[in-house]
């Protein structure tokens, strides 16, 4: 009777090792982990990200400053038509938070001289963030008239929109007349679009008021009602990708009309420029909102898709082969070496 003596080194390797050859922290792995995470990001860069990064923001404070060197105005403390050295129209905006996506946005529009204010308006209306549109809500008003129903564009286009014109709001008029794409330029080195909104001599809503009668009839006396009529030739360059406003020029004509009678007085005849220093200003903000936003949609999920699919094709290669060389590693008899009886022995 005899019996068989197994020693020598165990038969199945545990631990770090075996773990090298597949398992969860194997090379092949971690590289399809990465590839992974890698595509998932460049899904959404420009499904997600994007569209929460080209919101305009919730709450801003900024103004748009114009100015002219040689405008005229109607000066009511004499009632005589002068010019002015400068004249000065300052629009600011106090932006907060509404709701999720929208912006409630406080506006005032003074227009001075350096001697005295000859027009002052105030504005509240809600922007949607996404559109860069009016939407009629929550106490909206124009000088104080709440009847009032806001459309179009309140100033920034909508990020990444496509050639076409668009409803642009002028609060002066209640209406939002068109502005029309006109061409591409180049502003302080940003590739723009131009628009152009005309507005043919308009009467204004609501701006009657009493005023000499010796301005339309030289020998008359005592008071008339009259009221406010304007001509506006708009142009407004924009950066097409973020949608900001790198530039404004206004020619302004302004009259006043006898309710009930014939004539007309000139009121103010100005073309407004913004000033160099902002031009500079929004354009470099263009620059810098363009080259991310463009990152987000286009650059980094076109560099980032390619590299994550790579990483997953080689993840999976380097796991086959390791899972292949296993196999074959554990298909060999353990411990055969081919030498009788050096890793057992027999006992009688």
């Amino acid at each position: 009777m005899s019996a068989i003596e197994v020693g020598g080194p165990a038969r199945h390797q545990v631990g770090p090792a075996a773990a090298g050859r597949g398992g969860a922290g194997s090379p092949g792995t971690v590289l399809v982990a990465v590839g992974a995470f890698l595509l998932t990001l460049a899904a959404l860069l420009p499904l997600y990200v994007y569209d929460r990064v080209a919101l305009l923001p919730a709450a801003a404070e900024f103004d748009v400053r114009m100015v002219d060197e040689g405008a005229w105005y109607l000066n009511t403390s004499t009632w005589s038509w002068t010019e002015a050295s400068a004249l000065t129209r300052v629009t600011r905006v106090d932006a907060s938070a509404h709701g999720g996506d929208w912006s409630a946005w406080e506006m005032s529009v003074d227009t001075s001289v350096p001697e005295r204010m000859i027009d002052h308006w105030s504005r509240r209306v809600i922007v949607d963030r996404e559109t860069g549109r009016a939407v009629n809500c929550c106490g909206e008003h124009v000088d104080g008239d709440h009847a009032v129903r806001q459309a179009g564009l309140v100033f920034f286009w909508p990020p990444g929109a496509g050639e076409g014109d668009r409803s642009f709001y002028d609060a002066e008029l209640r209406a939002a007349p068109a502005m029309e794409l006109q061409g591409e330029e180049e502003v302080a080195g940003v590739p723009v679009r131009r628009y152009t909104q005309t507005i043919e001599t308009t009467q204004v809503p609501d701006s009657a008021r009493p005023v000499p009668a010796g301005l339309f009839r030289p020998e008359a006396s005592g008071t008339v009602t009259a009221t406010r009529w304007i001509e506006v030739d708009r142009t407004f360059w924009v950066e097409p990708v973020s949608g900001i406003v790198v530039n404004v020029h206004e020619t302004r004509s302004e009259t006043l009309r006898p309710q009930n009678d014939s004539g007309e007085a000139p009121l103010l005849h100005t073309e407004l420029a913004m000033v160099d220093q902002q031009v500079s200003a929004y354009a470099e903000q263009a620059r810098v909102r363009s080259l991310l936003l463009r990152s987000l949609n286009s650059w980094a999920p076109w560099t980032l898709a390619p590299l994550g699919a790579l990483a997953v094709l080689a993840g999976l290669v380097r796991s086959r082969r390791a899972t292949s060389a296993a196999g074959r590693e554990e298909s060999r008899v353990p411990g055969d070496t081919g030498v009788p009886g050096e890793h057992g022995r027999v006992t009688p």
